[in-house]
């Protein structure tokens, strides 16, 4: 087997216990990893707190930084197959999504965020009394990070290279479930160039282990979320005792309202990827699809054909489009959702070992778990609407705020509905486009705060305002 140790310090250690990572395709261990706690958290902070307090990097101009972290984006693209490799075979992604996808676009967001510092404007403010004022972003100091099993690589860069790009040092600890890819990005940087214990890595569990020790240090000044709700509750109760700011993004339960003026032929394509890639295990998911009336018959028609045309398989096939869930207990508990599901199984089900095949539900009523609680599988609800208010309605009727999407030709319905929506991204007649700069983050249950563009500079930064006189 492969091993993946912490990175601390810029020294891998392997030392001490470990815990082994499961293919969730063949269901056997397939890499060897570092068992962190207390110890190895607190080893880690000490680190990143040396290196931020004493070391070079957060004194270091925007392009000084910036060359290095391009440098790691060059390593990102260079070892682009030994990455996917550990994302597919650590939590089932299909190879050719992490390799054409997510591999892609980590490197790109280390690009975005070092050019993205180095070109950002500050405020001057002009006094009438004699004096000026202006603006300055310091970093705020040691940042742990805790990523999520679902896009493992890429969402680990979006924490990391907005902290990195301002000046910040960091702890990444990802999630036990998928560990190879965040050592691995480790590894590059030291490669890169980039000081020691600027980037650390640490791998454990959660509660009374080594995500605990790191929420509750007092020398982090930044805590970053990615995960589930209740998670990120316990996490913000652990940052509030040492009045650490805390980044949450939190779960979802997106709205696709499907309105009879759609283009179906972009509506259904859309409404697959929406609900359907990466086995739906996205907290981005239209897991809940609304059409009108007058089109559900032939919408669901198109939209079921769709889905079972999907190509489940290895994830190592190129041709594979839907690959296992990532892990035996999430299996478990897509399984209870599908095997207890309100409303009619149109089509899709139970697959072999740890698949479920694209499932299609309706009839679902409003109030069951399957309408109202986060599947993060490939499961999505149809229910059909008669107005648009009740499209809104509906689609706000829901404890999370992460996203939502709106397929209509009407451009005054398109901006009316998305102003309506309580979501922190609406998607009209696509999803998952990103622009960067643009602010990421939910309503209610999806979450505290947005990053991106400035929005990350906020969190990852201390904004402070120096005033001086003007002397006569």
């Amino acid at each position: 087997m492969e091993s993946f140790g912490h990175v601390i310090d810029g020294e891998e250690r392997m030392d001490g216990a470990s815990f082994v990572s499961v293919d969730p395709w063949t269901q056997q261990p397939w890499a060897d990893v570092a068992l962190g706690g207390a110890a190895e958290a607190d080893l880690a902070v000490a680190a990143a707190r040396r290196a931020f307090d004493e070391g070079p990097w957060p004194r270091m101009g925007f392009a000084e930084r910036g060359a290095l972290i391009h440098r790691l984006a060059d390593l990102i693209g260079e070892h682009a197959d030994e990455l996917a490799t550990a994302d597919s075979r650590d939590m089932g992604k299909p190879m050719s999504d992490a390799l054409g996808k997510d591999v892609p676009r980590t490197a790109q967001n280390f690009r975005f965020f070092a050019d993205h510092a180095r070109l950002a404007t500050a405020q001057t403010l002009p006094m009438d009394t004699g004096h000026h004022a202006y603006t300055r972003y310091e970093p705020a100091g040691v940042v742990a990070a805790i990523a999520p099993w679902n896009f493992p690589l890429m969402l680990e860069s979006w924490k990391v290279a907005p902290a990195l790009a301002w000046g910040n040092t960091v702890v990444l600890k990802p999630a036990e479930d998928t560990p190879a890819s965040a050592t691995i990005l480790a590894r590059l940087a030291c490669e890169a160039g980039i000081p020691p214990g600027v980037l650390n890595v640490l791998h454990g569990y959660g509660p009374e282990s080594a995500g605990s020790a790191l929420t509750a240090d007092a020398r982090v000044d930044r805590i970053t979320f990615t995960g589930e709700s209740g998670t990120g509750r316990v996490i913000a109760a652990a940052a509030a005792r040492n009045l650490t700011p805390v980044s949450l993004e939190l779960g979802g339960k997106g709205a696709n309202l499907v309105f009879a003026d759609a283009d179906l032929d972009d509506a259904v394509a859309w409404s697959i990827k929406a609900v359907f890639t990466n086995a739906g295990q996205v907290c981005l998911a239209g897991s809940r699809l609304y059409v009108e009336r007058p089109i559900l018959e032939e919408f669901l028609a198109r939209f079921v054909a769709a889905a079972e045309q999907l190509v489940i398989g290895d994830p190592r096939d190129p041709a594979t489009q839907i690959g296992p869930l990532a892990s035996a207990t999430h299996h478990a508990k897509v399984r209870g959702y599908v095997e207890n599901s309100a409303g009619r199984i149109v089509t899709g089900g139970l697959g072999e070992g740890w698949v479920v095949r694209p499932t299609v539900v309706v009839d679902a009523p409003a109030d069951s778990a399957i309408v109202r609680e986060e599947v993060f599988g490939p499961v999505v609800t149809v229910t059909p609407f008669d107005s648009e208010r009740e499209a809104v309605g509906a689609a706000n009727d829901s404890p999370y705020g992460l996203n939502a999407m709106v397929f209509t030709e009407n451009l005054s319905r398109a901006h009316r509905v998305a102003a309506q929506l309580r979501a922190g991204t609406v998607w009209a007649n696509c999803f998952f486009i990103r622009d960067l700069r643009a602010p990421f983050g939910g309503f209610a249950d999806s979450g505290w705060g947005r990053e991106g563009g400035d929005f990350s500079r906020e969190f990852f930064t201390e904004p402070k305002a120096v005033v001086m006189a003007i002397r006569p």
